[in-house]
């Protein structure tokens, strides 16, 4: 134990060169297997954000029409996030340290299949239907678990489904299954990718100073634990969960299934932007003006800054933590818009939704 705490102390004083979740683990075979391996990774990080936003658009009319409020990250929750967030890294840099790889994968592996068939069913029941045979029925069936008495009757459960939504179901659970087994770096993208559309979906900020909050104190979380320590290589190196995109740059040496030189960008660096730039899009549906200037500038500026991200990485052959570019890409662009539009005060004022009065008032208070 003593050895692992002196290896642990050790390595917190050690700067890395490595940010796992961003740069490329190994020099490319070829310039052409680099240039494939950039480009698709950009576009899948593009992907997620284009339709997970217009999907949160879709989920706050819906709201609104059943007259719910959804759950949303108040200022307080996005102070304290990166806070959280570098506890749990550090945690997992010790457990990661202390105890087998093996068995904390195996656990976290059957976690992320039972995450990632959900995420994917919820991204593809809606639109199912449409790409199954007519011949199919739509048969409907209920699953209810009812507790009754004399003065009470609760439902435990009450779930209406499809044979569609079950087949559905089958099919993600299949694909969930081929990864459990086989960890293939195709079947990994899709379940981030499924993780990335959903998170950015549900994840909705109230306001714009809630989304500069989070941004803000990420941007000091991911330079510190790429620059300041190896805590995040190592947990990303063990982590063994699809929670970062990959892709292969020696696709044309090895092809799909013996590549091995990969690629990588996490998450994070997608969800984090992502959730703002969705904000930007409902604001410019509460503008009415049937444009989508924010949006679109935001977009772009998300995109610039990831280039630069690779850019700068490869030019100087070092890593560099993407939010470092990423955050004040998708900050300042928007509030420069504003500044031309003349809704800078606009921006600044509106809301997603209305707090409820508790909150309001914790909040005042």
């Amino acid at each position: 134990m003593a050895e692992v705490v002196d290896d642990i102390i050790k390595t917190l004083n050690e700067t890395s060169g490595t940010d796992t979740e961003n740069v490329l683990k190994k020099i490319p075979a070829t310039t052409e297997g680099m240039l494939i391996a950039y480009t698709s990774l950009v576009v899948m990080a593009l992907v997620p954000i284009f339709f997970g936003s217009f999907r949160s658009v879709e989920l706050q009319i819906k709201n609104k029409l059943k007259k719910e409020v959804p759950e949303s990250m108040t200022e307080k929750d996005a102070m304290m996030f990166p806070v959280i967030a570098s506890g749990a890294l550090f945690t997992l840099y010790i457990i990661f340290r202390v105890f087998s790889k093996e068995h904390i994968n195996l656990l976290v592996t059957l976690y992320f299949y039972v995450l990632g068939v959900a995420a994917l069913n919820n991204i593809l029941g809606s639109k199912f239907s449409a790409i199954l045979p007519k011949s199919i029925p739509k048969t409907k069936y209920q699953l209810q678990f009812t507790e009754s008495s004399s003065e009470k009757k609760h439902d435990w459960i009450n779930v209406k489904f499809t044979l569609h939504d079950v087949l559905c179901l089958v099919l993600c659970a299949t694909l969930g299954t081929f990864y459990l087994y086989s960890k293939h770096w195709i079947a990994n993208n899709i379940f981030g990718l499924a993780f990335a559309i959903n998170g950015i979906e549900l994840l909705h900020l109230n306001t714009i100073k809630i989304g500069c909050i989070l941004l803000c104190g990420l941007f000091v979380y991911d330079i510190f634990w790429v620059f300041g320590t190896n805590v995040m290589v190592t947990v990303a190196k063990s982590f063994d969960a699809p929670i970062k995109l990959v892709f292969p740059q020696d696709l044309l040496e090895n092809g799909i299934l013996a590549a091995k030189n990969f690629a990588m960008l996490g998450l994070g660096d997608i969800v984090i932007p992502g959730i703002f730039i969705a904000f930007m899009l409902r604001f410019d549906q509460s503008l009415k003006r049937k444009t989508n200037t924010y949006f679109n500038a935001t977009f772009l500026a998300y995109f610039l800054g990831l280039l630069t991200t690779v850019f700068i990485m490869h030019v100087f052959k070092a890593a560099q933590p993407a939010l470092l570019y990423l955050v004040p890409a998708c900050l300042i662009t928007p509030m420069l818009v504003a500044l031309v539009c003349g809704d800078f005060k606009t921006l600044f004022s509106y809301e997603d939704h209305k707090m409820e009065p508790e909150k309001a008032s914790k909040k005042s208070k």
